[in-house]
């Protein structure tokens, strides 16, 4: 389960940096920012359906702090 929670923070972070990447090359003359800023959406959207997921078939457990 952190493995995937890994790679679905590294696919956000990708998506972000390549968005960045598309509006200083670009300079707003093609939507390929909106695409990439999209797919980061899309990206946290999964990842948050996917922790909840994982938390209500028991793969994760909060822990909170312990007095």
């Amino acid at each position: 389960m952190k493995i995937l929670v890994a790679l679905g923070f590294i696919l956000i972070i990708a998506s972000l940096g390549s968005a960045l990447f598309f509006l200083m090359r670009d300079k707003g003359k093609s939507n390929r920012t909106v695409y990439a800023l999209a797919l980061r959406v899309g990206f946290s959207i999964l990842m948050f359906l996917l922790l909840l997921t994982a938390y209500r078939l028991g793969y994760i457990k909060p822990t909170g702090i312990m007095y």
